[in-house]
């Protein structure tokens, strides 16, 4: 069932939630579930985007796919519900909603490929100011590259939504001028979920949205890059 929020949808208008703490990550995934347009065909990405999936109302219209190929997936199974034959891409077990549609992978990423998706919620290292990503690849020796379907989702889809937090447990920026990692996808990113602020990636730049325990001034001295607003 979808969570409900008292986050105002509206963004007609740079808002600050000044008043309160960072979104948790639940708090993050409710917020997406709610920006998807009804009637979207939609992939979740493996990790925190896979959560937006438990805030999908019956009523959302949306049409959750998965790159292993299944349309009509519903929210996470627990206890009785749990199939071992029934993953998403991250191999969580899941849910299928009425009319649910199994095919073949190839049939899958020919999907992703051919423009059929309306959005896709990937992670991400990093996210450039004009919309570069950055999901698959830190570059370090030691690191274990995570190479899957994002590629194919993040120039395939019509609108990616990115959700992370928006700095490293270091306290590094997420969103940076120019990604310094392996790039997944060129200029793709259409808007930034993060636990301190809603940002969108636009042609002029980055405008801001929504922030949340923290001013816009104050985020915008924190990532050192200029950021608009509606």
């Amino acid at each position: 069932m979808a969570a409900s929020s008292s986050i105002p949808k509206d963004h007609s208008a740079a808002i600050e939630h000044t008043d309160r703490g960072p979104l948790t990550a639940d708090e993050l995934a409710a917020l997406i579930a709610r920006d998807i347009p009804a009637g979207s065909y939609v992939n979740l990405g493996i990790g925190q985007p896979t959560r937006v999936a438990d805030h999908l109302g019956p009523s959302s219209g949306v049409v959750l796919h998965t790159e292993n190929g299944m349309l009509g997936m519903g929210p996470a199974a627990a206890g009785e519900q749990v199939d071992p034959d029934l993953i998403n891409a991250g191999k969580l077990p899941v849910t299928e909603l009425p009319g649910a549609a199994y095919f073949h992978h190839a049939d899958s990423f020919a999907m992703m490929r051919g423009g059929h998706l309306d959005v896709c919620v990937l992670g991400a290292f990093q996210v450039s100011v004009t919309g570069d990503l950055a999901n698959w690849h830190t570059g370090e020796r030691d690191a274990i590259p995570a190479v899957g379907g994002a590629m194919d989702l993040a120039i395939g889809a019509k609108d990616v939504y990115v959700m992370m937090t928006l700095f490293t447990k270091d306290g590094a920026p997420k969103v940076v001028p120019a990604c310094t990692y392996p790039l997944t996808g060129v200029r793709c990113v259409t808007r930034i979920y993060t636990d301190l602020a809603v940002l969108d990636v636009t042609p002029h730049g980055v405008v801001a949205r929504q922030t949340f325990g923290a001013s816009i001034a104050e985020l915008q001295a924190r990532l050192n890059i200029t950021m608009d607003t509606p």
